[in-house]
């Protein structure tokens, strides 16, 4: 019993951090611009199959080349996205067309996804794979990956954020947008760098959950649901909240099992939603600016 509740908090702890780095991209736009951007997991589905369709199984390129090739070529289309959609949208007279044209364009990037590769599910041989025994326990490579990635991604952006030029705007775009104008910084080339970021780590999650998911046009429907959660119950728009967001939804909705049927263990981090919602709408850390 013991090996098994082990072996469900370090899954849970792993799609924590999936969810963490999710509600992650939520908060990087919605402090970026005011927007929600609702078309996340379809990025995260492209980014699966940017790497493992045309990079990997298209192109025969070595895993670890794709890797950094699917991140790049998503850091553009990030950048084009914000100069085609965010910079515009965020301008109207009503957030009510910046959530429809987020919605749109999620809807055109699935079924572009699914002409151009096609609707049936696929793997990446050998990425990922395989089970390592520590202490009597046994866990997946791709769980011990995610954990090792994502610790490395969210240290990456915390130092990328406070110790660079670049990420010191950002922050100072999120505090107030006019402000910042004023003061001779680029806002909307400050949004295209944050969604340039946003989409980069969008490709990072479709690639670890390659192992756990399949690549499929569904591969991450419920994932941006779940992130979206996340940056809720932790506090929204306040990254170290958004990461106990996730963890905490990790964790609980993969110990639920041990009560649960299974099958309910995918409407847990909604309940959980809703409960924030109407007990502690500011979430677990109550974070304000």
């Amino acid at each position: 019993m013991t090996s098994i509740i082990t072996q469900l908090l370090v899954s849970g702890i792993a799609m924590g951090f999936i969810y963490a780095l999710v509600g992650i991209e939520y908060t990087l736009i919605w402090n970026s611009t005011g927007l929600l951007n609702f078309s996340h997991d379809k990025l995260i589905t492209l980014g699966a199959y940017i790497f493992g369709a045309t990079l990997v199984t298209g192109l025969g390129l070595s895993s670890w080349i794709a890797v950094i090739l699917a991140v790049i070529i998503s850091g553009i289309i990030g950048a084009l996205i914000a100069s085609l959609i965010f910079n515009p949208l965020r301008n109207m007279s009503s957030t009510i067309f910046a959530v429809m044209g987020t919605i749109m364009f999620g809807r055109i990037l699935y079924e572009a996804i699914r002409l151009i590769w096609g609707p049936i599910p696929f793997t990446v041989p050998d990425w990922a794979t395989g089970n390592v025994v520590i202490t009597g326990v046994s866990i997946t490579r791709a769980n011990i990956y995610i954990c090792i990635v994502s610790v490395v991604v969210v240290g990456a952006l915390q130092i990328f954020l406070n110790f660079t030029k670049t990420g010191k705007a950002m922050r100072a775009v999120a505090q107030n947008k006019k402000a910042a104008a004023l003061m001779g910084i680029n806002v909307s080339q400050n949004i295209c760098i944050t969604t340039g970021i946003s989409a980069m780590i969008c490709t990072t999650i479709g690639m670890l959950i390659i192992p756990l998911f399949n690549i499929d046009v569904n591969m991450a429907s419920l994932i941006g649901l779940k992130g979206f959660s996340a940056g809720v119950i932790g506090g929204f728009g306040y990254l170290p909240g958004v990461i106990i967001g996730g963890l905490f939804i990790g964790v609980v909705e993969n110990i639920s099992v041990i009560v649960l049927p299974a099958v309910y263990k995918d409407i847990v981090s909604f309940v959980l939603l809703i409960i924030f919602l109407l007990i502690r709408p500011g979430g677990l850390l109550g974070h304000k600016s």
